[in-house]
């Protein structure tokens, strides 16, 4: 194959010039960079309208075109060395400040978590003890919380009766109360307002058609000893002098049921907690147990050698009496067992209630307090003449003895000390009692039975025959008569027959979340 011929270029010839040594033509790529520009702007082709346009469109698309990267570089050539320093420093600074701030936001994350799972601990620290303390397993610090009362603060007359008041209780919520006084008269009544609604006693024929048995006599006493309230607030029980336990329906007011089985005077009443049981004492030795929503009888228990005074049910197992024989009885009803506790040599044992499952308290005729506990046989402490007779109450008391067997004092004296009732806020330290010398006196109950420590003296006229502290310790309630709930063998004539009531002012117990 013949070579293909090859296609001849022509090139420009150079541009004559009569600058350069001798004068001869030059290649204008050997000028001198000065010349070249000088020469530049003569030999620079004119640039398109296009050209510009996308030079436009480059530096607005965020480019940096060479003549933005020489400034820089200019300025960076202008700037000193104290300006480059400080330059430094500003950008090391920045940075230091900036790791600052993220360690300190990292801590106070750390802190709001470890914050939050602090407040969780103590909320549920605190539902705990609550739930302790509501249950009974740990008992509820109420008695350092009290403050000193008011002067203005004083008992109050909340419901008035004719006769002198035997008996006090409340509600489980400690809304509402009930009284009874001797003259028969039950009252319902309201805490905040007392305002008060009586029961009527249905007639003779209606009381018999509620198996209540015949009166012995031509007419039947409606004299009231007792009072006790069910849980759930639907029942009421009375017992007195007719020898008959009468079952109440509150909602109505209305009798429902009459209990026969004792053979003496019904001196005291009690239902277990969170339960419809019913046991009552009487002048007959014997403890009986009763069912409340089956009304139907259920059990008897016998232990004591004369006539039984109060008594105090924890549960539906366990219940706490006390007789005029000296001695206390601690039944254990599943087991059909009982632990026995003998009163000092010159007490008798006139009141009692639980303060939880493990210690209780006792008031006796020689004006002592006693503090018990379920592991030892007698008190683990005493506290003598609890309710001193001032001068200035002896001439309040009549000594006006009837010999009719029951509660007769020696002297004047003795009869205002005599410890008459006890009370106390269960599962707490709070405690009161009462006698005729013109005053309860509140008590702190020391951890671990280590004793009895006197708060606060309450100035009350008249006798104490009953007492009442609700579950929140706010208050006290006292029934008040100018005669002994068991007798007519003293008088105080300027106490006025009522109920009372008196507030107990705590300090708020701290418990930030």
């Amino acid at each position: 194959m013949a070579p293909r011929p090859r296609k001849r270029v022509s090139r420009p010839k150079p541009r004559a010039t009569s600058r350069g040594r001798g004068g001869g033509d030059e290649d204008p790529f050997f000028e001198s960079e000065p010349k070249r520009r000088r020469g530049g702007g003569r030999d620079e082709d004119i640039e398109s309208e296009d050209s510009d346009l996308e030079g436009v469109a480059a530096a607005a698309a965020g480019g940096v075109g060479d003549d933005g990267k020489e400034e820089e570089e200019e300025e960076e050539e202008q700037e000193t060395a104290g300006e480059k320093k400080m330059r430094i420093a500003k950008e090391l600074l920045k940075k230091v400040t900036d790791a600052a701030r993220r360690r300190r936001e990292d801590d106070e994350d750390e802190d709001e978590d470890e914050g939050e799972e602090a407040g969780r601990r103590r909320v549920a620290d605190i539902l705990l003890k609550r739930q302790f303390e509501e249950s009974g397993r740990k008992r509820m610090e109420l008695a350092d919380r009290i403050l000193q009362p008011d002067p203005e603060d004083g008992f109050k007359m909340l419901v008035k009766h004719r006769q002198p008041v035997t008996a006090v209780v409340l509600s489980k919520d400690s809304d509402k109360g009930f009284s009874a006084s001797k003259d028969g008269v039950i009252v319902h009544w309201d805490v905040e307002t007392g305002k008060s609604e009586k029961y009527l006693w249905p007639s003779e024929n209606v009381l018999v058609s509620h198996h209540a048995k015949p009166p012995l006599s031509a007419k039947r006493s409606k004299q009231v000893l007792a009072l006790a309230v069910s849980a759930d607030g639907r029942y009421l029980a009375s017992g007195g002098l007719d020898r008959h336990i009468h079952l109440w329906d509150v909602r109505s007011r209305e009798h429902i049921q009459a209990f026969s089985g004792h053979r003496g005077a019904i001196s005291c009443l009690s239902f277990g907690p969170d339960s419809s049981e019913l046991f009552s004492g009487s002048f007959d030795r014997k403890i009986m147990q009763w069912n409340a929503e089956d009304r139907t009888y259920m059990n008897c228990l016998f232990g004591h050698q004369n006539e039984v005074l109060t008594m105090d049910a924890l549960s539906k197992d366990r219940l706490l009496t006390v007789a005029r024989d000296r001695t206390m009885h601690l039944w254990k009803i599943p087991e059909e067992s009982q632990l026995l506790f003998r009163a000092p040599a010159t007490a008798s044992l006139e009141c009692c209630c639980f303060i939880d499952d493990k210690e209780f308290l006792t008031g006796s005729d020689d004006g002592s307090v006693e503090l018990w506990s379920i592991m030892r046989k007698k008190p683990t402490h005493i506290i003598r003449n609890a309710h001193p007779v001032f001068r200035n109450n002896l001439n309040s008391l009549e000594n006006n003895v009837e010999e009719n067997g029951i509660h007769k004092p020696e002297s004047v004296s003795s009869a205002q000390s005599w410890v008459s009732a006890v009370a106390a806020r269960r599962g707490s330290d709070l405690a009161a009692s009462g006698a005729a010398n013109g005053s309860v006196r509140l008590w702190a109950i020391e951890p671990d039975s280590k004793g009895i420590r006197p708060l606060f003296s309450l100035r009350l006229d008249g006798f104490v025959n009953s007492l009442a502290i609700p579950k929140s310790g706010r208050f006290i309630v006292a029934g008040v008569g100018q005669e002994p709930r068991l007798g007519r063998w003293g008088r105080v004539r300027s106490a006025q027959n009522g109920v009372v009531i008196h507030p107990i002012r705590l300090k708020e117990e701290s418990e930030d979340l």
